[in-house]
């Protein structure tokens, strides 16, 4: 008896070993909602539904792969040739499903996660809010398409935001910043990805990290605050000049300003692999504005005389 319970063992444990190599093929991912999602290989047909996870698709190589994307994931050009499928907060899910997707990437804040996944889609849920979850999300989207260079990728675009920072005169270092990015009026907080950019860029935000990455701001707070240069959009920018207090501002009446075109501030609050070509974009202002330089335009935009 006990050699057949011998070679009912050794047999056992060559099946099992026949079987772990499929078993380790298999993908595995959890997302920021701590959700387990299994794949049996890695995902041909993606649904994307936040820009910054639809363009982490792209850098890693396989843009082919997107089968349908939000409204508001513009870039590369070459997504304006998919199926748009509504906005991360209202997607159209009939038509999500008739995509036939092998799984949909969305935020985790989003209200559809639960409605998708009872359709039997396969969901992972990813909301980069800081540097450190940029890096976070690159690599696990880098895992699930089996991308092996995502470190690298990740290594290049921080080196990008570090060269950005080395490329500032030191006469900038210590700027107290307001970063505006919706008239609420909301405000990137330090701890959000657009506040430690503006860290390592060597300038002070004034929405301190107890704030929130992005709180809405009573507006006397920041007359208070008076910072040294304002960054807001062209599309926010319309009427600031006119709110209560805020022309006595050191920064509007000094016209320390940087009004970012609308392909620019995409660029700027997206947290994704685009965020060295950002860092760029605010040390450009923060240059210009050490040199005393206008940007072109802005006394039109604000609707304020040149001094």
């Amino acid at each position: 008896m006990s050699s057949l319970r011998l070679v009912f063992f050794i047999l056992t444990a060559a099946a099992l070993g026949l079987l772990a190599p499929a078993a380790l093929a298999a993908l595995q991912v959890t997302d920021d909602k701590g959700m387990v999602v299994n794949f049996e290989s890695a995902p041909m047909r993606i649904v994307s539904l936040l820009p910054s996870l639809t363009e982490t698709v792209c850098e890693l190589g396989h843009c082919q792969r997107l089968v349908g994307v939000d409204r508001y994931s513009t870039f590369p050009t070459s997504l304006k040739l998919l199926p748009q499928v509504g906005g991360g907060l209202d997607p159209n899910i009939e038509a999500i499903v008739a995509l036939r997707p092998d799984v949909v990437l969305v935020a985790a804040s989003s209200r559809a996660v639960d409605r998708l996944r009872s359709l039997g889609l396969k969901v992972l849920a990813l909301e980069p809010k800081s540097h450190a979850d940029v890096q976070r999300v690159m690599l696990k989207i880098g895992q699930l398409l089996e991308v092996p260079d995502a470190p690298k990728i990740w290594r290049v675009i921080d080196a990008g935001v570090a060269a950005a920072a080395q490329s500032l005169p030191p006469s900038v270092h210590g700027s107290r910043v307001y970063f505006e990015v919706d008239p609420g009026p909301y405000a990137a907080g330090e701890s959000s990805f657009i506040g430690e950019t503006l860290t390592r860029l060597g300038v002070k935000n004034i929405v301190p990290a107890a704030f929130g990455p992005f709180p809405k701001l009573n507006p006397e707070f920041i007359v208070r605050a008076d910072p040294d240069l304002i960054m807001v959009g062209e599309n926010t920018v319309q009427g600031m000049a006119q709110r209560p207090g805020w022309a006595s501002m050191r920064a509007l009446r000094e016209q320390r300003l940087c009004v970012f075109p609308v392909a620019e501030s995409d660029i700027l609050v997206r947290p994704g692999p685009r965020m060295a070509e950002g860092a760029r974009l605010m040390a450009r202002c923060l240059a210009q504005k050490a040199g005393n330089t206008q940007p072109s335009g802005i006394h039109k935009s604000l609707g304020m005389p040149k001094p």
